[in-house]
């Protein structure tokens, strides 16, 4: 591997460190969201600040980040024998990122966003099939945390059915793991029945 491929490991790593929670939040004058309710740095904590378009160009800046090191990287591995796995690996990379930021002390937030971003960019199907899933499963129990998780668990099974056993599977297999571990405080909740909803949810 050449280090210019290196240097696109990097990179990802870096681009997933730009927390746009906190970004979103310095230039519009707000709380840092690390500091208020569940202390995340993701969309879903920024809402609870009441300030919705701070929470949607979070969504946003968090989601298209993750999208754009995978173009990114397909474009420049596209000639390359086992580029699919490079792009993988910066998906992954930008997803640990998000959650350990170095531009912000190592505490991120739980890599949603980010991780949609990514899963569109290996196949559009895929992150419409995960959109599907959370919308169903948070209609059905208002819990974002429960949608989320179940979104994300489903993510590998839609992934091998979409596109085999390829390095965009092992990649999604991996990006799961990591953010249903983030979630575990919201499963431990789940389990004793005090995870209370949308708005008292930290995803």
């Amino acid at each position: 591997m050449s280090y210019n491929f290196y240097y696109m490991l990097l990179a990802s790593y870096l681009l997933g460190s730009l927390s746009f929670a906190i970004i979103v939040s310095k230039v519009m004058k707000m709380d840092d969201p690390r500091s208020y309710g569940s202390q995340n740095a993701g969309a879903t904590n920024v809402m609870r600040s009441g300030n919705k378009k701070a929470a949607i160009f979070t969504l946003l800046g968090d989601l298209v980040k993750g999208l754009l090191v995978v173009l990114i990287a397909k474009y420049l591995t596209k000639d390359f024998v086992g580029g699919d796995a490079l792009v993988g690996i910066c998906g992954v990379l930008v997803v640990i990122g998000h959650i350990l930021p170095v531009f912000f002390k190592f505490k991120g937030g739980k890599g949603v966003a980010t991780a949609i971003g990514v899963l569109l960019g290996f196949n559009p199907l895929l992150a419409l099939l995960l959109a599907i899933t959370w919308l169903i499963v948070f209609k059905l129990s208002k819990l974002s945390g429960l949608a989320a998780i179940v979104a994300t668990a489903l993510a590998p099974l839609y992934a091998y059915l979409l596109m085999g056993n390829n390095a965009y599977f092992g990649a999604t297999l991996f990006i799961s793991f990591i953010v249903i571990y983030k979630h575990k405080d919201n499963l431990i909740r789940m389990i004793k029945g005090e995870e209370l909803g949308f708005k008292k949810d930290t995803k």
